[in-house]
């Protein structure tokens, strides 16, 4: 029984992390590739501490994350189960090496989305993805930059559609810190004369 319960346990913070994985891609504009659902989904580390009897387990000293076309870094991620069964997962970086995730989208031969923050959060429960702390997305076909999105703060509310972006880690807007910054690039290339 006890296996079970442990097996069981296990598989659940390792489905919480490959649905963190997914949203963090799962927008209606830019669509994660459709293969990678398919795919398994692969999560290393140089540690792990699963503590049963109270849902929490941790993962350190470099994850990686991949399912398919899509890979994860982080130093550290922190998995706690609630009384539901929802799911949280913290990603932590390690000082000047920040969370990364990158994966091909659907749409196009060589599509792909890719971004980093020092810190990332998913609650499963709420269907939220955040980047906190030094935030980008970028969209890219081939390696031009199509489009990027930077800011203290950046989240996606896969329930409802939504994004935000704010300009301190809270998720609120503070008056007089720095701003959240769009860049979309021109799809007409620039003639020669």
């Amino acid at each position: 029984m006890y296996l079970f319960s442990f097996a069981s346990q296990r598989t659940g913070h390792l489905l919480s992390l490959t649905l963190f994985a997914l949203s963090m891609t799962a927008t209606s504009a830019t669509r994660a590739e459709k293969a990678d659902s398919y795919a398994d989904t692969i999560i290393e580390a140089g540690h792990s501490f699963d503590d049963i009897k109270n849902n929490v387990a941790v993962l350190s000293h470099g994850v990686t994350i991949s399912r398919g076309t899509l890979l994860i870094k982080a130093e550290k991620a922190n998995l706690k189960q609630a009384v539901d069964g929802k799911q949280n997962v913290v990603l932590i970086s390690k000082p000047g090496t920040p969370v990364t995730f990158r994966q091909k989208r659907d749409g196009g031969p060589d599509l792909w989305i890719e971004g980093q923050a020092e810190s990332a959060e998913y609650d499963e429960s709420t269907e939220m993805v955040k980047l906190i702390s030094n935030a980008l997305v970028r969209y890219l076909d081939g390696k031009k930059v199509t489009q990027e999105q930077s800011g203290a703060y950046l989240s996606y509310d896969s329930k409802n559609d939504v994004f935000l972006g704010t300009n301190s880690t809270s998720g609120q807007h503070v008056e007089g810190n720095s701003r959240v910054r769009i860049v979309i690039r021109s799809k007409t290339e620039k003639q020669a004369d």
